[in-house]
């Protein structure tokens, strides 16, 4: 085999269509557009969803769903950063110098990732039940 000789399967390939050339190919006169009307004619375009002036369904159909302006203000903590942090008292603010939380939370969530060597209490940080099985049993206490 070479690569001069390669030829695509037979039935493969078609022929353009010529559309506009008489009424032997099929496809004259009108080549296939039907009569009169915007799309019948050369540069007859219309933006999509566009219904010719009626009300298109995007406007007519009613408006649903709802976008949570807080979504992103929550944080995820890992029991093993905790670990990291100086002190046993442990609060949102002390998360945010730290550079564990973002700046924008509001609110933070402590997940059962790692493990914890020492006893930390935990103000105003919400809490897995694995992570405070975890903080429990070392000693630790959540409020």
């Amino acid at each position: 085999m070479r690569l001069n000789s390669i030829k695509p399967a037979v039935g493969a390939k078609h022929p353009r269509r010529r559309v506009g050339r008489g009424i032997g190919c099929g496809l004259g006169k009108t080549a296939g557009r039907g009569h009169k009307g915007q799309k019948s004619r050369t540069g007859g375009f219309h933006k999509v969803g566009f219904e010719g002036g009626q009300m298109p369904l995007q406007r007519r159909l009613p408006k649903r769903g709802f976008v949570s302006l807080t979504k992103k203000s929550g944080a995820q903590v890992r029991l093993s950063d905790l670990s990291k942090l100086p002190g046993d008292t442990i609060d949102i603010l002390m998360l945010k110098n730290a550079g564990i939380v973002p700046g924008a939370a509001s609110t933070a969530k402590v997940i059962l990732s790692g493990k914890i060597e020492r006893a930390v209490k935990l103000q105003g940080i919400s809490v897995t039940k694995g992570a405070r099985a975890a903080i429990e049993a070392i000693g630790g206490s959540i409020e």
